[in-house]
């Protein structure tokens, strides 16, 4: 499962490139490519479609009629820095104008090999064309400044993001050579390109440390780790009369309110888009909303070893140690919810541990309570217990992975009746 993960994470260094890998999952495992719009489904059909490059929802339908939908939700998106459209800066070196994507650990970025990878827009005769590019994993450095030229460096002094975070390409002027490499790797003319959305991505290859081999640590394993073992999940669980529904969303990291994310209406137009489909009125179709249930899948913070007391002091989860059921205001989970989900887990035999933030400290927020405002389904917040989240390279417990896959499955095979305030089930 681990090769797995780490095969998945390299072929998937940016969001363009995390959802064709999964996209490329799907089409080996035999799902149909459909087209945003009124679909044509059969019973034990299994398709997917996608939104700008960056979110995919897949799903199944059931032989026998559908009694509801369960949803996974992950994201696609993960903190770096994004390149400008024409970002090199040339002088007595070459570097790469670029911005923050998303709240990261900006110390981690520092002298560590980093890639660049994204989109392409390209003209042809047809009109524009969007082409995958990964020009390799050492392609810059952002070098940072020695200790003996700035002695505030060593006690953590602060960053300037104006000036200290320009990628070093090469020395010398640049001649117009960044724009040649892009073009070569996107199979064009440097006129052909008409825009693009690159992406810095570190370039440590993931591996598996520690006494045991139990930890594990790579680069984006916040929210990849997640996108992995739900897609995991989806296509190793067996039928069951709730449409099984795997949603991958991008912009996670800077709030969700895109039309990529989790705010749009991607979700809920597909799920109607799939009750009409299936012969649901309006009313049937809230029926399936009413019998459903949903996992926002995003990892949560495992005890820290040298900083325990930031954690609270009853539910604070271990690596290793089960999948994280959060608890916070500010996520979907209620009672309710929960207790959906640790009794399918028992059932499963899969671990669970319980997340809250220490009471004097604010938490933050993810896809959950943002879906469910536009879809109100019953919604459990949960993820991998990891270290150094949003810093360039992070670290999960090695089991965790297959714990994750394991509880997703049994979900996917589990359907509800909810009765008022009593859930069947099945």
């Amino acid at each position: 499962m681990l090769n797995s993960l780490a095969y998945f994470l390299q072929k998937s260094p940016d969001c363009y490139h995390a959802v064709a890998t999964v996209a490329a999952l799907l089409e080996d495992a035999g799902f149909t490519r459909l087209s945003p719009g009124s679909f044509s489904l059969r019973g034990g059909g299994t398709y997917y479609l996608t939104l700008g490059g960056t979110s995919l929802l897949a799903f199944r339908v059931p032989e026998g009629t559908a009694t509801g939908f369960t949803i996974t939700a992950s994201h696609s998106d993960s903190p770096c820095f994004k390149l400008r459209e024409e970002p090199a800066l040339s002088g007595r070196f070459t570097r790469l104008s670029c911005e923050r994507y998303g709240g990261m650990l900006p110390g981690s970025w520092l002298d560590r090999p980093l890639g660049i990878s994204g989109r392409v827009l390209v003209r042809t005769p047809q009109g524009i064309q969007a082409r995958l590019i990964d020009l390799g994993s050492r392609q810059v450095l952002i070098p940072s400044v020695a200790i003996h030229l700035n002695r505030e460096a060593g006690s953590g002094g602060k960053f300037d993001f104006a000036r200290d975070f320009y990628p070093l390409y090469g020395l010398g002027e640049d001649k117009g050579r960044f724009r040649a490499q892009v073009a070569a790797a996107a199979g064009c003319r440097e006129d052909e390109i008409l825009s693009s959305d690159l992406f810095v991505y570190h370039g440590q290859e993931p591996f598996a440390w520690g006494r045991d081999g139990e930890l594990f640590s790579a680069p984006r394993l916040d929210d990849l780790a997640c996108c992995f073992a739900c897609t995991q999940g989806f296509l190793m669980a067996k039928e069951s009369s709730a449409i099984p529904v795997l949603g991958i969303f991008n912009h996670e990291e800077i709030g969700s309110e895109t039309m990529f994310g989790a705010a749009s209406s991607f979700l809920p137009d597909t799920l109607r888009a799939i009750s009409r489909a299936l012969g649901f009125s309006k009313d049937g179709h809230r029926q399936l909303l009413a019998n459903s249930f949903s996992l926002s899948c995003d990892n949560g913070h495992g005890i820290h070893p040298n900083h325990p007391e930031l954690a609270d002091a009853i539910d604070a989860p271990m690596l290793g140690e089960g999948v994280v059921v959060k608890h916070s205001p500010r996520y979907a989970t209620d009672g309710m919810a929960a207790a959906i989900f640790t009794e399918i887990c028992r059932r499963a035999k899969v671990p669970v541990q319980r997340y809250a933030n220490r009471p004097d400290q604010a938490g933050g927020s993810t896809l959950g309570n943002i879906a469910a405002t536009k879809t109100p389904i019953l919604t459990v917040d949960i993820g991998m217990a990891q270290l150094s989240m949003h810093a360039s390279l992070e670290t999960i417990g090695a089991r965790d992975v297959e714990h994750f896959v394991r509880a997703v499955a049994a979900c996917y095979e589990t359907a509800l009746t909810i009765q008022g305030e009593n859930v069947t089930l099945g």
